[in-house]
């Protein structure tokens, strides 16, 4: 029978700290602490003690205590810079997709998140989250345009890894995908559909969608046609997309019988705005998208895109943070995309 008031057994005082639990096992403070984290230190049989007498006593170690004896947090930050692009959400599929696969390593792993928006109005935007003390390490989801802000603190911050691309001679660690490798791909089969006069719906601000265009660019120069792709500038912002994809279309849509889009959100869209003119796809103009995210093969008709493998990245990126905590170099990761035929293009 147990006393409503308390859930340690009837008749028995609560054990309250650590001094009291070791007095209980009758061994001292230090085997308890050891005990509590499992430690192999410990002979199993008495931690297996310990660890019951505290559950009998409804014992917790105050955590607070154990991260100012450890001098960690157990929180990670995950951080998405906007600095290209202030009023995107984080309802954004893409930044969901990868957000969640991140969430579920780093609980699994028993880290608790800090999830951050930013908008870099300050120079010291980054100094300011890595020196408040309130975390472990840093998950940056994508670059921005911010490389140099990140440069600069990960020369004296190690626990820092990006999702995004490698430059030559780049500091920051990062884990992504060969955009420019994508762009060629989602190109070469926009011109073995039959399209000769493809434009790249999207921006160009941010560095991976650079490479995107880039590689589209390239493509269509191994294929000997005379003109690279037409940008089309769409913001990346849920709330005008649509909009300027409509005005983009009606500009140009008798000049292309192809589209690359920066990514799947913008494609989907545009397949909407296409729809809604009654131009066929893939028939008339060929559509392909950027990242493969799960709503890709909801669309009608099926979207055909460019995979980056978000779940490995994800992997990648705590193991590469993991290892930075505990003191380790590791190098930037460039992972090869994967073009997804469907029916769009």
């Amino acid at each position: 029978m147990t006393d409503p008031r308390s859930d340690a057994p009837k008749g028995e005082a609560r054990v309250r700290n650590i001094a009291e639990l070791a007095k209980l096992a009758g061994v001292n403070a230090g085997t308890v602490s050891r005990a509590l984290a499992d430690s192999p230190v410990v002979a199993l049989k008495t931690r297996q003690r310990i660890q019951a007498l505290a559950a009998k006593h409804n014992y917790r170690p105050n955590q607070m205590a154990q991260r100012l004896r450890t001098q960690r947090t157990g929180v990670i930050g995950v951080v998405v810079p906007l600095g290209h692009e202030q009023r995107q959400h984080l309802s954004d599929p893409f930044f969901m997709s990868l957000l969640g696969h991140l969430a579920d390593t780093l609980t699994e792993n028993g880290y608790d998140i800090m999830l951050s928006r930013v908008i870099p109005n300050a120079d010291d935007w980054l100094e300011r989250i890595v020196e408040s003390g309130m975390l472990d390490g840093v998950l940056l989801i994508g670059q921005s345009d911010q490389h140099g802000a990140i440069e600069r603190v990960a020369r004296t911050y190690r626990p820092l890894v990006a999702w995004g691309i490698h430059q030559a001679g780049q500091v920051h660690c990062a884990i992504g995908s060969d955009n420019f490798e994508g762009g060629r791909l989602a190109g070469a089969r926009l011109i073995a559909g039959g399209a000769r006069r493809i434009a790249f719906l999207g921006e160009t601000r941010a560095p991976e969608f650079r490479l995107r265009f880039e590689g589209v660019a390239a493509a269509m120069a191994e294929a000997g046609l005379p003109r690279g792709p037409l940008p089309l500038h769409v913001h990346i912002a849920s709330d005008d997309m649509e909009h300027e994809i409509a005005a983009q279309i009606d500009r140009a849509g008798a000049e292309i019988d192809g589209i690359a889009t920066a990514s799947d959100v913008i494609a989907m869209r545009t397949l909407r705005v296409l729809a809604d003119r009654a131009i066929d796809v893939p028939g008339r103009i060929r559509v392909i998208g950027f990242d493969d995210l799960p709503l890709a093969i909801q669309t009608v008709p099926r979207l055909t895109t460019i995979r980056q493998d978000l779940a490995r990245g994800s992997e990648a990126m705590v193991s590469a943070l993991f290892a930075r905590i505990a003191g380790d170099d590791t190098p930037s990761l460039q992972m090869e995309p994967q073009l997804m035929e469907r029916d769009t293009a």
